[in-house]
């Protein structure tokens, strides 16, 4: 897994589907976890818009896991207080599937494509 993508200041520049900027310091506050150094695989720069991409981190460090089944629901609600790796799974509006992994010691999360694990 190739670790590219680091976009210094890309939360503050990006705005959201209103028009607004996307709020850094409202995300934080409804953040459950840290995510550690953000990466993103090739597949997922290539094919994952900059915006939907900001939008799923901000879904998943606040404990919307997206499209996860409801055993893997109850995995990461435990594996935030027992320090476990925590997965989501979203789609972009053009219908391609992502993942968001954060490791066990919150050091990483990556984005990635299915097929890219």
């Amino acid at each position: 897994m190739a670790a590219s993508g680091q976009r210094p200041g890309a939360l503050a520049a990006e705005r959201s589907a209103s028009g607004d900027p996307l709020d850094e310091e409202a995300t934080m506050a409804r953040a459950r976890f840290r995510l550690g150094r953000l990466v993103s695989t090739p597949g997922a720069l290539e094919r994952v818009p900059n915006g939907e991409m900001l939008r799923a981190l901000g879904r998943h460090v606040s404990g919307d896991w997206g499209n996860v089944c409801p055993e893997d629901v109850e995995e990461n609600e435990a594996a935030i207080n027992a320090r476990a790796r925590l997965l989501s799974s979203y789609t972009t509006r053009e219908g391609v599937r992502f993942w968001i992994i954060t490791e066990a010691d919150r050091s990483l999360t990556t984005v990635l494509l299915p097929e890219e694990y």
